[in-house]
């Protein structure tokens, strides 16, 4: 079907913004507004008051009398209020009218610029009209200026200081003293500017003249924007806007019935004040230097401005965010046994949740057995569509059969969310893609949602109370882009740094350690009851050890779950670096050896499957063999590591950090060390012997010598407490693995806690000399400066323990402020970055087509499958045709 001229889509050229002029408002107004009241007694709103019928309807069933539509199809009308005496419109009494008297003639309104200067000036912006930054610059030079001159180049006339008073007010410092500038003297100064001197201050006189910046005529936004809510009590309560509009009309008629009863110019000032407090409050109720416009109750109306400004407002709240349908929230709690790719669904959110199914000749039967169901059972449905737009709530349906025997191809049943369905699942703040993810639901029962622990690094989610949000695409389209683009599997790798984001952590990593250590052995059954457990088919390999018994090692249990192609070379995070390393076998098991999927050497932590790894075991699965069988091995290994660490049983308790007294001897002595050699530094600088660091002076020198000093102390301790506990220790275990915390946490546990610091100093602030007054003034000895010799296990004396805490503190401040802050960061970067686009040929355009980047990161790299940010891994090529050369010479012999 042809399209006619007339009815032909139309391209946007430009968007004006003006001002409204006093004759535009009374133009676009159905009415004029001059009572109070809204509502008479029997309710029906009051001819010529705030709610008039011609401003719009907000009732339903009633008509519009401007446009005769009813609710939700009339867009509502404006209404106008003449206001008795003019006023300032807040908004723009320092941008503009401030400036503007400043810049023009008291007498004659003419610009302060002389002829010459006026026409250089308007030469210079007709070269610039289109740089919107070089206008800018313009406008202010232009304002200077003007008010530098004291005496008009046109008329002569002496010009006098002009002072803003906050918010709406002027005075001007005439020779017989100062004098207000009454709103209607500012207007009748702006009624006599020329249009040709407006140009130069950046003003469109055709759309914006000076004068309409003070009000004469009021616009009564429509009903509809600000319509009344009726209570529970029948109590019908107004809007904010309709509160503030009675006050303006009151003071309005007020300050009329004054004026024509003949009242003393004092009232009448007083009036013109108030009606003016009053407008200035409609348009924006945050004003500094006024009291706030105030409910009753005492709550701060919410007026014109603060609809539209901040988090709350028009533009963040209602347009770039809203609430919207089919979503739910919960707290999560964690599943270890379901896949990466579900989340586990409350039955109850279930039934609340729909998905549009359309009836087809494949789905009939199963549509009516849903419809049969109704809304109570799970699977059901809750509403049913027909072709002609109409719809049928299904709980207020008695006989259901009916229902669904009437169901053909075309209609639409909104079913319940099932098994399989996909969803959209997100965890707020959401700082980068990976925070809102798609999952296939499991229908579960309970009230949390069940989620995958390996899939708490992208949402930086933990189960100590978060809550997260759950999203149901609601077209077939949607499904098919969430599943092909936002599946948890193809999200593995983060495009941050091309490693997994997805791995193994915590328990997961100790139960891979201990599977892989070079003295784990495991007969027929147990090995059998690990790979059930990770869901794994497989023959068996032959076992490690024959006689007595049968025995298999923990490696070839693990060599189960890899692709049986699979060549990886790497190191341990445990590898201890020394003299004599043997490249091929390493004494500490610590050089992971991956030959044709078989663990031939090396013990598996974090390193090799764990989150935020690069170039791991896990990172050359998803890369090689792609995101479905990754899911697969992550949700084996993690499942089969769950049930080994479970049998084989993991503790860590108080007697985890004990060590022998020999050792408690040793790092006292070494301490004691220490602090010895910190008092030698003190005496040094005291005697003005010791040498300064370069830049830095004496006393400098001497806090960053004792700080190295104890912070080796500390490291020390820390090493000889790990040393004693040994390899089999759990702490160490956790510690090595990097299944959680570090060496110093162990040391700081068992050995000493170490230097407490403030602002990177030892704790300098207290005190007059002194950080507490125990101590002697000006002592700066390690205890006095807040080093803590003693270790969490044996406790702190008081004031160590106050020295932590104020270490602790900062940290605790430190983190608060830093969120805040990369909070708003990220705000910016969004709002400069939102009209950046990246078309299907991978050119970064902005809105209006420039081309801002030829590639998409102008390398043509996908940083999530790049190696670290390298578009090729040299060293495993190498080392794939190493394996494949190593494997023709075994063949050859």
């Amino acid at each position: 079907m042809s399209m006619s001229e007339t009815e032909q889509l139309k391209m946007i050229k430009a968007i004006q913004f003006g001002i409204l002029s006093p004759d535009l408002i009374r133009k676009i107004s159905v009415a004029q507004i001059v009572t109070a009241d809204t509502y008479a007694d029997d309710g029906t709103p009051v001819e010529n008051g705030l709610m008039d019928r011609r401003l719009g309807t907000i009732e339903p069933g009633q008509k519009c009398r401007t446009c005769f539509n009813r609710v939700g199809e009339c867009p509502g009308h404006f209404g106008h209020i003449e206001l008795t005496r003019p006023v300032v419109h807040v908004g723009y009494a320092k941008s503009y009218i401030f400036k503007l008297l400043r810049a023009t003639c008291r007498l004659c309104s003419r610009v302060l610029l002389d002829e010459t200067t006026l026409r250089m000036y308007k030469q210079r912006l007709e070269e610039i009209k289109d740089d919107f930054v070089a206008r800018e610059t313009f406008i202010k030079e232009v304002f200077k200026e003007a008010r530098k001159v004291t005496k008009c180049p046109h008329c002569g006339a002496k010009q006098y200081k002009i002072r803003f008073d906050k918010p709406t007010g002027f005075k001007e410092a005439t020779p017989t003293g100062v004098v207000k500038i009454s709103p209607a003297e500012i207007k009748n100064r702006f009624e006599k500017i020329p249009d040709g001197d407006l140009l130069v201050f950046g003003i469109n006189p055709v759309q914006a003249r000076p004068e309409w910046m003070i009000l004469t005529v009021l616009p009564v936004p429509p009903a509809p924007v600000r319509a009344s809510i009726t209570l529970e009590s029948g109590i019908r309560s107004e809007d904010d806007l309709t509160h503030k509009l009675v006050d303006i009309i009151r003071i309005n008629q007020r300050l009329k019935e004054n004026i024509e009863g003949g009242a003393p110019q004092l009232i009448v000032e007083d009036l013109s004040e108030l009606l003016q407090y009053h407008v200035t409050t409609y348009i924006n109720n945050e004003v500094a230097g006024i009291p706030q416009a105030r409910h009753r109750s005492g709550r701060a109306l919410r007026t014109l401005t603060q609809r539209l400004r901040g988090k709350e407002g028009r533009f963040r709240g209602n347009l770039s965010g809203k609430r919207v349908d089919f979503s739910a929230r919960t707290v999560i709690s964690p599943d270890p046994y379901i896949s990466i790719n579900e989340v586990g669904v409350p039955e109850k959110i279930a039934k609340v949740l729909t998905v549009p199914e359309r009836v087809t000749e494949w789905n009939v039967e199963e549509m009516k057995e849903l419809v049969m169901n109704g809304p109570e059972q799970h699977p059901g449905a809750n509403y049913v569509i027909r072709p002609d737009g109409s719809r049928l709530d299904l709980r207020f349906v008695k006989n259901l059969s009916d229902v669904a025997e009437q169901l053909q191809q075309g209609f639409i049943v909104e079913r319940h969310l099932r098994d399989g369905d996909l969803v959209l699942f997100n965890r707020q703040p959401s700082l980068h893609r990976m925070s809102i993810m798609a999952h296939e639901v499991r229908i579960m029962p309970y009230k949390t949602f069940r989620l995958h622990l390996t899939v708490c690094p992208p949402y930086n989610a933990d189960f100590d109370g978060d809550e997260m949000n759950l999203h149901v695409p609601q077209s077939e389209e949607a499904r098919a882009e969430t599943r092909v683009l936002m599946r948890v599997q193809e999200q593995i790798l983060s495009p941050r740094y091309g490693g997994p984001i997805i791995g193994a952590m915590q328990d997961y990593v100790s139960s891979a350690f201990l599977l892989t250590w070079k003295k784990t052995l495991f007969e027929e059954k147990d090995v059998w009851r690990l790979l059930i457990a990770g869901n794994i088919e497989t023959e068996l390999l032959p076992p490690a050890i024959e006689y007595p018994k049968k025995l298999w090692t923990g490696k070839q249990v693990f060599s189960h779950l890899l692709p049986s192609s699979i060549n990886i070379t790497a190191l341990t995070r445990n590898c201890v670096k020394h003299d004599s390393c043997n490249r091929d076998e390493c004494d500490y098991d610590s050089k992971v050896i991956i030959r044709n999927g078989l663990l031939l050497a090396g013990t598996i932590d974090r390193r090799a499957i764990g989150s935020e790894e690069s170039e791991s075991v896990l990172h050359v699965i998803v890369k090689n063999y792609g995101s479905d069988r990754a899911r697969e091995f992550i949700d084996s290994i993690t499942q089969m590591l769950l049930e080994h660490i479970s049998h084989h049983g993991f503790s860590f308790g108080f007697s985890s950090i004990s060590i022998p007294e020999s050792t408690k001897r040793k790092i006292q002595d070494l301490i004691k060390e220490k602090e010895k050699e910190v008092d030698e530094l003190i005496q040094k600088f005291e005697q003005g012997e010791l040498e300064p660091m370069p830049g830095k002076t004496p006393r400098e020198t001497l806090e960053n010598k004792i700080i190295s000093v104890l912070s080796k102390a500390r490291d020390e301790a820390g090493k000889e407490a790990s040393k004693s506990m040994g390899i089999k220790n759990s702490a160490v275990i956790m510690a090595l693995t990097g299944a959680k915390g570090s060496l110093l946490n162990i040391g700081q546990m068992s050995a000493c806690v170490g230097q407490q610091s403030i602002r990177g100093q030892r704790v300098l602030r207290g005190y007059r000399h002194r950080s507490l007054p125990h101590f002697r003034q000006h002592d700066i000895s390690a205890e006095t400066r807040g080093f803590v010799r003693a270790s969490y296990r044996d406790g702190l004396n008081p004031f160590e323990f106050f020295f932590h805490a104020q270490g602790g503190r900062e940290g605790l401040v430190d983190t608060a402020v830093r969120t805040s802050q990369s909070g708003y960061l990220q705000r910016r970067l969004v709002n400069a970055l939102q009209d950046l686009q990246v078309g299907y040929d991978l050119v970064v355009r902005t809105s209006e087509g420039d081309i801002v980047q030829l590639r998409y990161g102008e390398d043509g790299v996908d940083p999530a499958k790049s190696f670290s940010g390298r578009p090729v891994h040299m060293e495993a090529i190498i080392d794939k045709v190493m394996a494949k050369y190593e494997h023709k010479s075994n063949k050859n012999r």
